[in-house]
């Protein structure tokens, strides 16, 4: 998994409250089990027309937003069905980190395991963000996850809080495949003991 230490990008207003994941990635792009691939349909019914034309209204359409890393969304980001397809669209879009007042609970976590840091701010500082965010390319907001920090293009910053065990795990790159394989050692001497002391399991 890819580290999130400090990320200084474009971020993207999306005030519409309650996208669901369905919204995020729609039902029929859900056949396949590879992460890669899923961007160019992130927001699908949103981003085309029926015939496959795009929206130009849409935000990701838009010039100064099309290479956003930062999603500043509205309330109830990620409510619907529980789809790991949802943060496999993001991260292969190039979102690594998304900004509302809250998230559906599956979706925050699957956020983490997937190298995306979802951020809760209360309304008043999302407000502000927003409003960064509609400045468009030329307003780049920094979000430190060390230092648990967001800051404006114009150098306001927010603190946030993060569980410290996810802070460890995205900060050094840790799925949980990862995170076993940091016990490896463990793991090989307990099996050589148990190959000993119990041949016949």
């Amino acid at each position: 998994m890819q580290k999130f230490t400090t990320l200084t990008g474009i971020a993207a207003p999306m005030p519409l409250v309650n996208i669901d994941t369905d919204m995020i990635i729609p039902k029929q792009f859900l056949k396949t089990i590879q992460r890669s691939g899923l961007g160019k349909n992130l927001f699908d019914e949103m981003r085309y027309t029926q015939d496959g034309a795009e929206i130009p209204d849409f935000v990701l359409n838009q010039p100064a937003y099309r290479k956003a890393e930062i999603l500043v969304a509205g309330d109830n980001f990620g409510c619907g069905s529980s789809r790991e397809h949802a943060p496999w669209a993001l991260l292969d879009f190039g979102i690594r980190c998304v900004i509302s007042t809250s998230f559906a609970d599956i979706f925050f976590n699957n956020c983490f395991k997937n190298g995306i840091l979802p951020i809760v701010m209360p309304q008043e500082v999302v407000d502000v963000l927003m409003a960064d965010a509609r400045k468009g390319a030329n307003a780049r907001i920094t979000v430190d996850l060390e230092g648990q920090t967001v800051t404006t293009s114009d150098g306001q910053v927010f603190g946030f809080e993060v569980d410290s065990h996810r802070k460890h795990c995205l900060i050094n790159g840790l799925d949980d495949i990862g995170l076993t394989l940091e016990k490896a050692a463990s793991i090989d001497a307990y099996e050589a003991k148990a190959a000993t002391t119990r041949p016949w399991a």
